[in-house]
């Protein structure tokens, strides 16, 4: 029993724990390494939004994939359901290629030129990016839809990742080498979070754990009203999550513990508003997706709707990120909305023309979007007066919709 619960404690027993992974944690320059872009998860990054954006180029493979693209030094990397892994480099140019030949549905994480991916067969990959070959395989017993998470001390790096054998597993970054394992009482779906030394986690048990990474005991949990798919997201000392029902919780973290939980959305009586996508926490709001329509934005500080705005179809799995003072949002329709945070005023929109479920990844004035059928779409700056023309491929009108001073659309 013991073994069991001793999860992480071979990576902090002689030093102090840091929630700050890649990059101490934070995204930024060229790079967009991980899932949501950060240890926590929060989905918020200072990077700033190209003012006037445009379409620079498209790469298309026709190949389907539910992978959201990371980024490295320019290179943003994805996985296709087939299990290829390619990179394309800023300029729109492949630089990578590399064949998992098997099917893959997670999205990566990259370190230290090592890009870790899990299976739909249960086994987690760590390819090198410098020689193009594997380094290591670890299989578990059940598949991983999970993305990676990376905790880092001192030289040594451990990979978190959950898997449908309901176990959360810690792994050898290097080596591949099992250190620990914790056990869930069903599958897990989502990645992890980093919260000041422990590792946050929802299952399809319905329950949110929390786990001392000093000691490897579960120091809390937190039960839900339904199952959980999605990951949770971290910003300071709270953490938001969702259930499939369509539930949002804020729950407060203080000492290892959930101090205190409150419900702040509420599931959709008809039933319509399960929830799959993670919201993104900035310092004053929080975002998040309702009955798969509206994007919300919610104050920090009162819990007060600050505004909401209905988008152009179901954002599905999708998930909004904020950049500085805008947001980003993308729906299975293929639209591509950048919104206002302060009002929620839609400021650009783009027809993608295939379903997007993927997270967008954002660099130094550029986005990435990866299509449901495997086309990246790569945004930079637009340096003469825009079109407005609407259709496949075109920026849309902004004119087309109304706001009122809270943004909602009408």
């Amino acid at each position: 029993m013991r073994k069991i619960l001793l999860f992480i404690a071979a990576l902090c027993a002689t030093a102090g724990c840091s929630d700050r992974a890649i990059h101490d944690g934070k995204p930024g320059g060229a790079d967009w390494p991980l899932f949501r872009g950060d240890a926590s998860l929060s989905g918020y990054t200072d990077e700033s939004l190209p003012k006037r954006p445009k379409l620079l180029w498209e790469f298309k493979t026709d190949v389907r994939t539910a992978s959201s693209p990371v980024v490295l030094g320019g290179v943003a990397y994805w996985c296709d359901r087939r299990g290829m892994i390619r990179g394309v480099n800023i300029e729109g140019e492949q630089v990578f290629e590399y064949d998992l030949k098997t099917a893959v549905e997670a999205t990566p994480m990259i370190y230290d030129s090592t890009l870790y991916v899990g299976r739909i067969d249960g086994i987690m990959s760590a390819v090198s990016l410098r020689r193009n070959d594997t380094i290591w395989n670890f299989e578990t017993m059940g598949q991983i839809s999970a993305s990676p998470n990376l905790f880092k001390f001192n030289k040594r790096k451990a990979i978190i990742i959950g898997s449908y054998d309901n176990l959360l597993y810690c792994i050898d970054a290097r080596t591949g080498e099992e250190l620990s394992r914790f056990r869930s009482g069903y599958y897990i779906n989502g990645a992890a979070a980093f919260w000041k030394g422990h590792v946050i986690y929802g299952g399809c048990d319905a329950l949110v754990r929390m786990i001392d990474c000093k000691t490897g005991i579960q120091t809390d949990s937190l039960l839900l009203e339904a199952y959980i798919p999605a990951s949770p997201a971290i910003m300071g000392d709270y953490c938001y999550i969702g259930d499939y029902s369509g539930n949002i919780y804020k729950i407060m973290l203080e000492d290892g513990k959930f101090v205190r939980h409150k419900k702040i959305a509420e599931a959709s009586k008809d039933g319509g508003g399960s929830f799959v996508s993670v919201p993104a926490v900035s310092i004053d709001a929080f975002y998040y997706i309702s009955d798969n329509r509206y994007l919300n934005s919610v104050s920090r500080k009162n819990g007060k709707v600050l505004w909401k705005y209905l988008l152009k179809g179901n954002a599905g799995e999708s998930s909004p990120v904020i950049c500085s003072d805008r947001v980003i949002v993308c729906t299975k329709t293929g639209t591509v909305s950048i919104l206002e945070t302060f009002n929620g005023k839609l400021l650009w929109e783009y027809d993608a023309g295939e379903p997007v479920t993927a997270s967008p990844a954002v660099i130094g004035k550029h986005f990435f979007i990866l299509t449901a059928r495997g086309t990246l779409l790569c945004f930079g700056e637009q340096k003469k007066t825009r079109e407005k023309d609407t259709g496949r491929g075109k920026t849309l009108s902004l004119s087309s919709g109304k706001h009122s001073a809270a943004g909602q659309n009408i």
